[in-house]
């Protein structure tokens, strides 16, 4: 199983050999067994990699994240045939049941939601996280009152401040957007790898958003990178900070009575949501707890 999250920094050329990936760089040459890594992320726009790599990458469903010349992800790799019976999957994706996706959609906003409370619980702001309780209460079918947009605000502020908005430029929104990005990734990699269309959402239908499926699957494990940048205290947001952010996919959660790394409960979350639309049935969702 794969479990490594590779970085590459500065300037280096990338390579195939014999399953590993070859690491070169001026001062020295370093091989990494590709069937451990979950995660390449190549930090550095002085690198670069042969096409045999990335083929093999690929088939062994890497998930491969490009950043601009700012260190901030920016693109990624993703295969065009993520299973053997993609087509047939994504058949079945355009004719999911919409009062499925609803109530799915449902369940997924309450705990996002929920996990915020919790979140809030957990950093002495009380107040705020029995107002999340109330909406949780008041969440009608596909959330059509929007309890998820105002759980957001009394969240945001609670943990950022009265005066923070996620739409300014500053060190707090730079690392919420760097960790939602790597997340994202994560939910892209998973999606195709199980034969379905990123583009197409249960809720999100943006006609500009690429990722509208990963989106909506993503939206309960937010909090996991809200807490680390709470906890980092952010003044300034360096390489430093990116890398912490980045090993929490080896962060240890608990999910269908097991515990796991998020990597991996991330996997078992989307293959669950899967199996939710397939059967007909929003009792085959697992979702990730910290603690059992």
């Amino acid at each position: 199983m794969s479990w490594r999250q590779v970085v590459i920094t500065g300037c280096a050329k990338l390579d195939y050999k014999m399953d590993y990936l070859v690491v070169r760089k001026q001062e020295e040459t370093k091989k990494v067994y590709i069937g451990e890594i979950a995660l390449l992320l190549i930090e550095s726009t002085a690198v670069s990699l042969t096409t045999t790599l990335i083929s093999e990458l690929i088939k062994k469903k890497v998930k491969v994240i490009f950043c601009d010349e700012k260190h901030n992800p920016q693109s990624e790799l993703l295969s065009f045939y993520g299973c053997h019976d993609s087509s047939l999957k994504i058949k079945q994706q355009m004719l999911w049941d919409e009062e499925v996706k609803r109530m799915i959609w449902t369940e997924i906003v309450t705990e996002k939601i929920r996990n915020q409370m919790n979140l809030l619980y957990k950093f002495g702001y009380g107040e705020q996280a029995d107002m999340l309780k109330a909406y949780i209460l008041e969440i009608r079918p596909g959330d059509e009152t929007n309890r998820e947009g105002h759980a957001a605000k009394v969240y945001f502020n609670a943990l950022f401040g009265m005066d923070f908005s996620r739409s300014a430029d500053n060190d707090i929104n730079a690392a919420l957007n760097y960790g939602y990005s790597l997340i994202l990734s994560v939910f892209n990699r998973e999606v195709v790898s199980n034969g379905f269309l990123t583009q197409l959402g249960m809720f999100h239908d943006n006609m500009f958003n690429p990722f509208n499926l990963s989106s909506d699957l993503m939206e309960p494990f937010r909090t996991v990178i809200d807490e680390k940048v709470v906890s980092m205290s952010v003044e300034s947001f360096g390489h430093e900070e990116k890398m912490s952010i980045v090993d929490l996919l080896n962060k240890e959660v608990y999910i269908d009575g097991k515990q796991n790394t998020l990597n991996n409960a991330i996997k078992i979350y989307c293959k669950s949501v899967f199996a939710a639309l397939s059967e007909r049935d929003v009792a085959e969702i697992k979702f990730y707890k910290y603690e059992l």
